[in-house]
């Protein structure tokens, strides 16, 4: 079945649209990682810091300087709605994020927005201003149910 569905979404694109799809994909995974360099490194970049249809983020540092892992920042994207992306491979403790040439402007930044927004907790932490063991990222997913119940027990609002 797999096989199927892969040749036909080849014979459905035809040679100029998947080489239009495969542009589209390589143009949104460049305009990630432009936007998240500033924020996390960014593993095997190209000599003029390109990358392919795909792009790797460190998050190794984390854990020394915030107690905050891959699986934290994984679970705190699934309060923004995200899935989270490969988990630590192909390299411990990082994600790979692979957008799609179907992803509107506005959804890739949404993404990116988030990460950045979590990157600010996590600077948070690592400043004091966040504990380390009760904040956005070890808490997280924070389901319907946390954060309508009536007590809320963390040092950050409900609305974080």
């Amino acid at each position: 079945l797999i096989t199927t569905i892969s040749w036909g979404y080849i014979k459905m694109m035809g040679a100029d649209g998947l080489r239009a799809a495969t542009s589209h994909a390589i143009l949104n995974a460049n305009y990630m990682a432009a936007r998240l360099r500033e924020h996390y490194p960014v593993l095997f970049q190209g000599k003029n810091g390109f990358v392919a249809h795909e792009f790797v983020v460190d998050l190794g540092k984390f854990k020394a300087t915030a107690n905050v892992d891959t699986n934290d920042i994984a679970k705190r994207l699934q309060d923004y709605g995200f899935h989270s992306p490969t988990m630590s491979w192909p390299v411990p403790n990082t994600l790979m994020i692979e957008p799609t040439e179907s992803e509107s402007k506005e959804e890739l930044d949404r993404y990116v927005d988030a990460l950045i927004a979590i990157r600010k907790e996590i600077r948070d932490i690592e400043e004091g201003r966040l504990p380390k063991d009760n904040n956005p990222l070890k808490n997280a997913p924070h389901s319907i149910e946390v954060v309508t119940a009536s007590a809320w027990d963390h040092p950050y609002t409900r609305e974080t």
